[in-house]
C-alpha cells in the first residue's frame, strides 16, 4: 500500500511540474536558442538566394528555393536536434501551412503589430510538452522582389515566374516591415 501512495505521489508532483511549464530562465535560455538557430537558418537560405538573384534574378533565385529550401531547413534542424519550420497565413509552399498552435501565434504577433506594439520571440511549451519557439518574420525590402506589391516592389516578369513554381502562391501584396509570417521552432529531439 505504501509503494501505490508512494508510486501516486510521485505521480501527482510529476504531473504538477509538467503542467506549471517552463520556468522564466528556461523560456530566455530558449529564446537565445530559438533566436540563434532562426538567425543562422535565414542566413544560410538568405545567402544562397542572395547568391542566385545576383546570378540572374528571379529566374534563377526561385527555382533554387523551390528546390532547395526544404533541403536547407532539414540540415539546420538536423545540426542544432530541433524542428525547423517556416509558416504563414499567406503561403507560397502549401507544405508549409501553419498547424493549430501555429495559427494562435500567427494572429497574436498580427494583433501585435496592428496595435502597434513590440513583437518578440515566445517560447511555450506545445501540446506535446516540448518547449517550443515562435519568432516574427518581418519583411525585408531585398524580399519585396518575390513577395513584394505586383507591379509596385514586384515585377509582372517575377510573378509569372513564381507562379510557374507555385500555382496557388499567396506569399505576394507585403510590404517593408510586415509581417510575413513566423519561425516554428521545437526542441523535441
Amino acid at each position: 500500500m505504501k509503494n501505490i501512495l508512494g508510486l501516486v505521489s510521485i505521480s501527482l508532483i510529476l504531473f504538477s511540474a509538467c503542467q506549471q511549464g517552463l520556468s522564466q530562465k528556461d523560456k530566455k535560455e530558449y529564446v537565445t536558442k530559438g533566436k540563434e538557430i532562426a538567425q543562422a537558418t535565414f542566413k544560410l537560405m538568405g545567402g544562397e538566394v542572395e547568391k542566385k538573384m545576383k546570378d540572374g534574378g528571379v529566374s534563377k533565385a526561385a527555382p533554387y528555393c523551390n528546390a532547395h529550401a526544404e533541403n536547407l531547413t532539414d540540415e539546420m534542424a538536423e545540426k542544432f536536434k530541433v524542428t525547423i519550420k517556416r509558416t504563414s497565413n499567406k503561403l507560397r509552399n502549401e507544405e508549409n501551412a501553419p498547424n493549430s498552435e501555429e495559427k494562435v501565434m500567427l494572429e497574436k504577433f498580427k494583433t501585435l503589430i496592428a496595435e502597434g506594439k513590440e513583437v518578440k520571440p515566445i517560447v511555450e511549451t506545445d501540446q506535446e510538452g516540448y518547449p517550443h519557439f515562435y519568432a516574427p518574420i518581418k519583411m525585408k525590402k531585398k524580399c519585396l522582389t518575390c513577395h513584394g506589391v505586383l507591379g509596385e516592389s514586384m515585377k509582372h516578369e517575377a510573378d509569372s515566374i513564381i507562379k510557374t513554381l507555385y500555382p496557388n502562391d499567396n506569399a505576394v501584396g507585403y510590404k517593408e516591415g510586415d509581417l510575413r509570417g513566423i519561425w516554428s521552432i521545437a526542441f523535441n529531439q
